[in-house]
């Protein structure tokens, strides 16, 4: 007699006192347990109308395939299948576990990067908006001493100081001012003369056997590359301008990024510190100039942005006062500016050069400037009324750098086909020595 539920000899028969009917007494047991009724004809039943049934021990037999060892081997050889086809799925299950946690991780980092990226967006844009409210427009009375108001960083001029062509009209190098470039021209031009070549100037030899010692990646990697460097010397600060449109100031000693100095839309062509204040001038193919105000803390505030070039500004170079420096554009013209107040005093321009100077440095003494051109000549400036004074022609290139020596004798100038030497004393409309 067989289980109605399983199907199977139960080990513990019970009987239906309704239905007259065989179960193994654990399955129906569990079946009144949940539901309370006959399996079979649906009446209700309870344990009380289950009756046990006393049988004989029964014995099972031996199934066939057991009786013998090829029985066995095919037993053993159904149960490896069974067992190598639950693993497939289970491999299967793991692959496809793996996948979708992947896809997840994958999705967990890109949202954290767009996150970031979004702070640091907003954290600019904080940051900009607080520079706007700082220089915003002055008041109708400040505005009295003929220096332009501050718009969003921009000096506009007034209806006044127009002039002819709508080109704004500038206040020009005051007698005060060029009394303090001549008064620094005979101080500096005394200690120059009077220099000596230090002895610790490393040798050629010396030099030939340096190797470097470290190497840092300042700039973004996306838009890899420096175009401008200067360094501080008293604090050991380097300053590096990047194409990736920033600029980075960086501590030799430590090795550690003190301030990026962020706002140019394009790559920064020159940086340059003015010493010994915390301000560091910063020249943008973006066509401005900004002017940065550094804090202790190492943090950087833009406290102005000069907009009177019209083409890429190329060099920067800053006057032996720290009062004043000058930027040369592609557009043909030098500017003469204050430091402190961001004004342009004066704005030359050079109908002669068409294509725009690439580089500027001051004399030692502050009295003459340099300036390359794209057009491969060099022009010497006398600051004190703006005229050219001198051309040097020679190089066949783009001048990309100009330096003079520390005793103001000779000028160095590089370019695409190399680099010359030039001997300033031979100046007989400006004698420097």
């Amino acid at each position: 007699m067989n289980c109605s539920i399983s199907g199977e000899v139960p080990e513990e028969p019970v009987v239906s006192k309704k239905s007259v009917l065989l179960y193994e007494k654990r399955l129906i047991e569990r079946h009144i347990a949940d539901y309370g009724k006959c399996p079979v004809t649906g009446d209700p039943l309870t344990m009380d109308d289950i009756v046990p049934v006393k049988t004989g021990k029964i014995v099972k037999p031996k199934s066939l395939t057991a009786a013998s060892i090829p029985g066995m081997l095919g037993m053993f050889q159904n149960e490896w299948d069974a067992l190598m086809l639950s693993n497939f799925v289970l491999e299967q299950q793991l692959h496809t576990a793996r996948q979708e946690l992947s896809h997840a991780l994958y999705q967990h980092d890109a949202a954290c990067r767009v996150i970031a990226r979004l702070k640091k967006e907003r954290d600019e844009a904080r940051s900009l908006l607080a520079q706007a409210e700082r220089q915003a427009p002055l008041t109708a009375s400040a505005a009295t001493a003929n220096v332009s108001a501050l718009s969003n960083g921009k000096r506009v001029a007034e209806d006044g100081d127009m002039g002819p062509g709508s080109k704004q009209m500038r206040p020009g190098v005051s007698e005060s001012i060029i009394a303090e470039l001549t008064e620094c021209n005979a101080f500096l031009s005394q200690q120059r003369k009077k220099h000596q070549i230090p002895p610790t100037l490393a040798p050629v030899d010396a030099l030939e056997r340096y190797t470097q010692l470290s190497s840092h990646p300042l700039h973004k990697t996306n838009k890899p590359g420096i175009s401008s460097i200067d360094i501080n010397l008293s604090k050991d600060i380097v300053a590096t301008g990047g194409i990736d449109s920033s600029a980075v100031l960086f501590d030799q000693t430590s090795g550690v990024i003190l301030s990026t100095l962020s706002g140019h839309s394009k790559k920064v062509t020159s940086v340059k510190f003015v010493a010994p204040s915390n301000v560091i001038l910063s020249g943008s193919a973006d066509k401005t100039v900004r002017i940065w105000q550094g804090s202790e803390d190492g943090n950087c505030d833009c406290r102005h942005i000069l907009k009177d070039h019209t083409a890429e500004v190329q060099a920067i170079t800053v006057h032996a006062t720290n009062n004043y420096f000058v930027t040369a554009s592609l557009d043909s013209t030098w500017c003469f500016y204050d430091l402190s107040s961001g004004l342009c005093l004066t704005q030359v321009e050079d109908p002669s050069n068409s294509m725009g100077y690439t580089s500027a440095a001051f004399h030692p003494d502050g009295l003459i400037l340099g300036t390359g051109t794209t057009e491969a000549t060099v022009r010497i400036w006398d600051v004190k009324s703006q005229g050219n004074v001198a051309n040097f022609d020679g190089h066949t290139g783009s001048i990309t750098a100009i330096s003079f020596s520390e005793n103001g004798y000779f000028l160095a100038t590089a370019a695409h086909d190399g680099v010359k030497l030039w001997d300033l004393r031979k100046l007989k409309k400006f004698p420097v020595i």
